[in-house]
């Protein structure tokens, strides 16, 4: 009889969290990333996860929105205050402004309810890519800009005046490819398929979003930034500083 091979996520395997009040999609969401090789924990409510995410410390939360007493929005806000893990929310709403609410809480990503097995695993992987982010600049580790702020690519986070800011994984790898681009624009689509993945080339608010983020994080006056600088309708220039370009 022939041992089957292992599939390939298998040898990789992640521990993720799955908080669902519905056993039926808790046992779907498991059956499947099991068959990748992950590790399934489970919580039945916002306060449970919050406890698992500090005592079992999962690799990634799958967190829905809809839950009774404390729904997923709330969980995440509550879970961004001590925890950087990656999170993907499940929602069974389709309205753009429940995703977009979801991304400016913290949210890494979201799936619409109902989905199949492909599109899931397709966004953890997606996400736990972007997760396992460059730590070295190819130059140096700390990278002044100028006497304002610095980027200690080793720690993955900004020091703006002095102060030490913590970045997401996402805004690193954000501001790790506009600074490797330093000087030249960067187009929408190429952003995408860099920091996201090319599976998520329709995906241009995602851009939008981190942008500010960033913005909100290292610029002066973020409505009039100075580092990072839009050119509309094509992408975004990190401004040019080892030519103090300034424009």
């Amino acid at each position: 009889m022939t041992t089957p091979m292992p599939r390939s996520g298998q040898r990789d395997g992640k521990r993720i969290l799955v908080v669902d009040d519905e056993p039926r999609m808790i046992n779907f969401i498991r059956m499947n990333l099991e068959l990748e090789g992950h590790q399934v924990i489970e919580s039945h409510n916002g306060l449970e996860a919050l406890e698992s995410v500090r005592t079992k410390l999962p690799d990634l939360v799958l967190l829905d929105v809809m839950m009774p007493e404390l729904d997923g929005f709330e969980t995440l806000r509550m879970l961004r205050e001590f925890s950087t893990i990656p999170v993907i929310m499940l929602t069974a709403k389709s309205e753009e402004n429940d995703k977009v609410y979801g991304l400016e809480l913290g949210a890494d990503d979201y799936i619409t309810k109902p989905f199949g097995p492909r599109e899931l695993t397709s966004r953890i992987k997606a996400v736990l890519r972007r997760a396992d982010i460059p730590t070295s600049s190819p130059e140096q580790s700390i990278l002044k800009i100028d006497d304002r702020l610095a980027v200690d690519f080793n720690r993955r986070e900004v020091i703006v005046n002095g102060e030490h800011v913590k970045l997401r994984p996402t805004e690193y790898r954000l501001l790790y490819h506009l600074i490797e681009n330093a000087g030249w624009t960067v187009p929408h689509d190429q952003l995408l398929a860099k920091v996201w993945g090319y599976e998520y080339r329709d995906e241009a608010h995602y851009v939008r979003l981190y942008v500010n983020y960033l913005r909100d994080k290292i610029e002066e006056d973020p409505s009039n930034p100075k580092y990072i600088l839009t050119e509309r309708g094509v992408g975004y220039r990190f401004v040019d500083f080892r030519h103090n370009d300034q424009k």
